[in-house]
């Protein structure tokens, strides 16, 4: 047994103890505490099927705040590809959660007391429970829930009591993640005429990455403005399920005055989001004004920072 697992008065969730793996999903996380750090409040793993359903995990390490689940690991189970779904469309289904012990080799399963139907459909699109565990006995080292910072959740989702094949991912966060910067120099700028232009890949993470220009901007940003992205330099390279979470800033840099325009944001790459930055990053008329520096002698530095925070790799 679990020496203190010590659990609140919920009527609503039991647990028990099995030496099963779940069946559908499993998440290897490493260097959980790397999460919060990095403001990372909410976890979703990648989409596994059950029942002929996509769903996703979602994993609240320090509780869901909105749910005023302080104290607690929050755990939900979310539809997947909802908008591909027929109009009116509603999935019963009941599901389950797991965590590793990993001393003891077994899975504490935790689940809505009733075990009954939840129906998911356009307005719910996601079911689970808001205190699943209290932070005391999951951070508790004798229970074997959180070793050298690592922690195992999993989830069985019975849809017309289907089964499929079962996945998994590991979540590795980077501990002192190093950022890395990159200059491109653009010239002859005045002549740039094709849709878009790549900088040379350059590497960060232990990934290579180029920053993509559109002179003459993209999307929203067509004909006013000056697009600018960060993009995976080869994401057809990329194994399947690989997912990366990365800070970064770009910067057109002010070669006069050193008041560079820049935008930072943090998101997670992928092969189907590959890249990610701004289609109105800066107007095509305050770009060429003279005084402020972009543009000298018809040349441009476009700089990149990048600082990838954790990888997401499918568990073979």
């Amino acid at each position: 047994m679990m020496a203190n697992l010590i659990f609140d008065n919920q009527d609503d969730i039991s647990r028990s103890i099995s030496d099963a793996p779940p069946t559908h999903y499993t998440v290897k996380i490493q260097s959980l505490s790397l999460l919060a750090k990095n403001s990372i409040e909410r976890y979703e793993t990648g989409a596994f099927e059950s029942g002929g359903y996509k769903w996703k995990l979602v994993i609240y390490p320090n509780g869901n705040k909105i749910k005023n689940a302080k104290e607690h690991v929050s755990l939900y189970l979310a539809i997947e590809a909802a908008d591909s779904l027929p109009p009116g469309w509603e999935v019963h289904a009941v599901f389950r959660f797991f965590l590793l012990d990993q001393t003891r080799d077994s899975y504490l399963i935790i689940q809505d007391t009733t075990k009954t139907e939840k129906r998911f459909r356009g307005m719910k699109l996601e079911w689970g429970l808001d205190k699943a565990i209290s932070l005391k006995a999951f951070n508790d080292v004798s229970n074997g829930f959180l070793v050298d910072d690592t922690c195992v959740f999993g989830a069985e989702v019975f849809v017309c009591k289907e089964r499929s094949t079962g996945k998994g991912e590991c979540v590795s966060l980077i501990k002192d993640a190093i950022a890395n910067k990159y200059v491109w120099k653009i010239e002859n700028y005045s002549k740039l005429n094709e849709e878009s232009y790549d900088s040379k890949p350059f590497n960060a993470g232990d990934q290579k990455w180029k920053i993509r220009l559109y002179p003459s901007g993209k999307g929203i940003g067509m004909g006013s403005h000056v697009s600018l992205y960060l993009v995976l330099a080869d994401p057809t390279s990329l194994p399947p399920g690989l997912k990366i979470f990365a800070e970064f800033t770009l910067r057109i840099l002010d070669q006069m005055h050193s008041k560079h325009h820049y935008g930072k944001v943090s998101r997670w790459f992928s092969a189907s989001s590959q890249e990610l930055g701004w289609s109105r990053f800066i107007s095509i008329g305050y770009m060429n004004l003279t005084n402020m520096g972009y543009l000298v002698k018809d040349t441009c530095l476009v700089e990149a920072e990048v600082t990838v925070h954790a990888v997401v790799n499918a568990l073979s």
